[in-house]
């Protein structure tokens, strides 16, 4: 029996402790704005590495009214596009990150470097609607993640991480001097952010290689995740993305290998308030409760839900349908005529016609 004792004190302890960090932590909520600042096809990439990031928040937890989606075209309807209503980001062509639930709050000539200060700053119309406002707080902390082209942040937050894919991605961070912010960038000063995964159906590359892996490296953080900021900065090694990814922690407060991933990139946990008095020091006992098989709810999985991606990216690629290649046609019919005129002369040419 001791050894039980023993048990349930140090279950104690524990429980008391997580308590105890919960109601004494600031942090109370997390937001996400996501932007992608690209237009035109041959910049498919950035819009398919922006929906990648917000799949991947709205996975671990993050609802729409979290997040702030501004994407400057909308590859899914570009005429181009061989698969309408469709942006994929792995070659395989099985991963829709477009997805039938996507909820773009700003787009095209909407995703401005004003409006982008304007959301981050609350210096917004008040006729905006309530989608396209970042309405944290105080006990708010927020994902940016920004990719395309080239803050004294104003906004309530708590903490703040900034991810930036683009070319001297670094060039941007080196600017920054709010408290409490922590930022990654897929490239140093002088360096492009190089695409990754050509695509010869829709003739342009899919993803950048930075972001590439960053989803490949999310797609194994689930809500009770361990994995952590130290884990996060060794995404993309140089060996991978050619360019030399950094990161900046000096204007943090906390140690960066305390702070988990999903402080940022998932939920803040859902809490229910009971007036019933909960006795921490005793031992919880879950007691499974088995309902009939049917009032079990089957429910229809969502774009979030898909194959992972460490699936599909060692998948083999699927056999593509052939066609003949451009100028074939012509050609064949270039090499009928020749050895026509060659065998019976032009004389007999009034027999084709």
């Amino acid at each position: 029996m001791v050894p039980n004792l023993t048990n349930y004190l140090f279950l104690s302890e524990i429980m008391q402790a997580k308590a105890g960090q919960f109601f004494s932590s600031g942090h109370t909520n997390n937001w996400a704005v996501l932007v992608c600042t690209s237009r035109f096809w041959f910049n498919y990439r950035h819009v398919a590495n922006t929906l990648s990031v917000y799949r991947s928040v709205k996975r671990l937890g993050i609802p729409d009214s979290h997040i702030v989606l501004m994407l400057a075209d909308d590859m899914a309807c570009n005429h181009r596009n061989p698969k309408p209503a469709t942006v994929f980001s792995h070659k395989n062509m099985e991963l829709n990150v477009y997805g039938d639930d996507v909820e773009v709050d700003y787009r095209g000539y909407e995703v401005t470097v004003e409006n982008f200060l304007r959301v981050l700053t609350g210096r917004l119309p008040p006729s905006t609607p309530r989608s396209k406002r970042l309405l944290s707080d105080d006990h708010s902390n927020i994902l940016i993640y920004l990719t395309g082209t080239h803050t004294q942040m104003e906004c309530g937050y708590n903490e703040l991480l900034f991810i930036i894919d683009t070319c001297q991605g670094a060039s941007m961070y080196e600017r920054f001097y709010s408290p409490n912010l922590m930022a990654l960038a897929s490239s140093q000063v002088g360096e492009d952010s190089l695409s990754h995964q050509p695509d010869l159906a829709i003739g342009v590359h899919l993803m950048d290689r930075y972001t590439f892996y960053l989803l490949e490296f999310l797609e194994d953080i689930h809500p009770a995740s361990t994995a952590n900021m130290n884990d996060l900065f060794k995404v993309c090694p140089k060996s991978q993305c050619v360019s030399t990814p950094g990161h900046r922690t000096d204007l943090f407060l906390r140690d960066s290998g305390n702070v988990l991933i999903t402080d940022f990139f998932g939920s803040v946990r859902k809490v229910e308030i009971t007036m019933e008095t909960i006795n921490l020091t005793a031992p919880m006992v879950h007691l499974a409760v088995e309902r009939p098989v049917s009032e079990l709810k089957t429910e229809s999985q969502s774009y979030v839900d898909q194959l992972p991606v460490a699936e599909i990216i060692h998948q083999k690629p699927k056999q593509r349908d052939w066609h003949p290649p451009d100028g074939f046609i012509l050609g064949l019919w270039t090499l009928i005529l020749l050895v026509f005129f060659k065998t019976y002369g032009a004389k007999h040419l009034k027999h084709i016609f």
